[in-house]
């Protein structure tokens, strides 16, 4: 039902409150959580604005209210309340292409052969990995955020839901995740959740069974597909085109698909142009490496689930020293915590150290030089190509110079190894910008500043 009709004052005031909010958080927030708001009435100075799901009125609350308001007042004096609620949006529900009987279990259903039972293809999935127990930050925000709205959806929001990030930061447990809350809140559906290596043994099985037309039926029956580690199909043409086609057809039947990978769409080698493209065409989330108040909120929950305290020092040294991912920080806590339990010893900085000696020892030197380039590419400027290339411009060498430098200081990589990551350089060349940056080092005090910037945020 619509609601009653704005004064075409109060419009363009809302008009122009959105549009600076545009302006403010940028378009991919904008588009995410601003865009489906919806200005339902202005009266006796209440603002009262709609939103299709509890989550996002939570998230807009939270993130946006405060601005939201400041805004509101900015173009209108006499409103002083902004009362976000949640309006159901009439929307075509998921398809489901045949109707399940009561007895009928939810993962299983007759194969194309007649009444023969087919097997489960979903994975089982982890009841320990849940929304409630993700801790959110800054590096994984908007993965967390689409994949609630994933879950929360009546409809697909976006479709593939594009997750991608480097080992133990949190994919597949946003995948379980999702996974667990469907099941949970929309029991009807059928949720298939394998990693990308199973869908092609399932596929290869199906072929020399020439089980070939079950296969399909089983694939394009379900209304959420999630596959993890996609990255495994690169280079298995048949497999990509099995997939490819499956995918089109539960995009084009408004099911839900989920992917994970290590690399974005476009950075997976040995996947064909179109599948790349068609990855790409829903929602891309990038899980980035885990931040300092982030790998300390992970412990904070951690601690309290184990029902342990542990000193703030201790998790502090922890979150400092141990960058690589998320497994190996909550494997190191576990490892403390057990020590102190089975020993009987307190939990202080120096047991840390002396039970976590090896793994501390590794993260001592986890940085790689493709990362020390990213990182002083993007503090000075230029494009990462300008680390590999033969320009001389000192505005482009200096850069350089501390890269190599810096690869030389926090890598355990030799002189020959760092100067062929850059473009094929003698080893000469690295020792002379080592030297070069040491010197600066001495008589610029802006420059040593920029350096020692650059080292601690490499340094986690």
């Amino acid at each position: 039902m619509p609601g009653p009709r704005l004064d075409p004052k109060i419009t363009a005031q809302w008009a122009r409150v959105r549009g600076l909010l545009r302006s403010e958080v940028g378009d991919a927030s904008y588009r995410s959580w601003l865009k489906p708001l919806t200005l339902v009435s202005v009266i006796d100075g209440t603002a009262k604005i709609a939103v299709p799901t509890r989550f996002m009125r939570d998230w807009v609350v939270s993130h946006y209210g405060d601005r939201l308001r400041e805004l509101w007042v900015g173009e209108n004096s006499s409103i002083d309340v902004i009362d976000i609620f949640v309006q159901t949006p009439t929307t075509r529900p998921l398809n489901r292409p045949v109707e399940k009987k009561a007895d009928e279990p939810s993962q299983t259903g007759p194969s194309a052969s007649g009444g023969e039972a087919r097997p489960e293809i979903s994975a089982p999935l982890d009841p320990r990995f849940t929304f409630s127990n993700f801790v959110v930050g800054k590096p994984n925000e908007l993965a967390y955020a689409a994949a609630r709205r994933v879950a929360d959806s009546d409809n697909a929001p976006f479709n593939p839901l594009f997750l991608y990030g480097g080992v133990g930061l949190g994919k597949t447990h946003l995948m379980h995740a999702i996974a667990n809350h469907t099941r949970g809140k929309f029991p009807e559906r059928r949720v298939v959740y394998l990693s990308a290596e199973k869908f092609m043994f399932h596929f290869i099985r199906a072929l020399r069974f020439k089980d070939t037309v079950a296969f399909k039926e089983q694939f394009r029956s379900v209304d959420l597909l999630m596959i993890d580690d996609v990255q495994f199909i690169n280079g298995k043409e048949a497999t990509q085109e099995e997939f490819f086609h499956t995918f089109n057809d539960l995009v084009d039947n408004n099911r839900q698909v989920v992917i994970s990978a290590d690399k974005s769409p476009s950075d997976l080698e040995g996947m064909e142009e179109r599948l790349r493209s068609r990855l790409g065409w829903g929602l891309v989330a990038d899980i980035h490496a885990t931040s300092f108040e982030l790998r300390l909120g992970i412990l904070d929950v951690k601690a309290e689930r184990l029902g342990i305290d542990i000193p703030v020092k201790v998790k502090e040294f922890l979150s400092h020293r141990i960058t690589s991912n998320v497994r190996e920080l909550e494997g190191a806590l576990n490892r403390v915590v057990a020590h102190a339990e089975l020993v009987g010893r307190e939990i202080t900085l120096e047991t840390c150290q002396e039970v976590l000696h090896d793994i501390l020892r590794a993260n001592d030197r986890r940085v790689t030089i493709e990362e020390i380039q990213k990182r002083v590419s993007e503090h000075f400027n230029i494009r990462i190509a300008d680390m590999h290339s033969a320009r001389r411009a000192r505005a482009v060498a200096r850069p350089r110079q501390v890269a190599m430098y810096l690869a030389k200081q926090l890598t355990s990589r030799s002189l020959p190894e760092i100067g062929r990551k850059f473009g094929g350089r003698d080893h000469t060349t690295v020792m002379h910008a080592v030297k070069k940056v040491e010197e600066l080092r001495q008589t610029d005090s802006a420059f040593c500043e920029d350096v020692d910037l650059l080292r601690r945020m490499l340094e986690g």
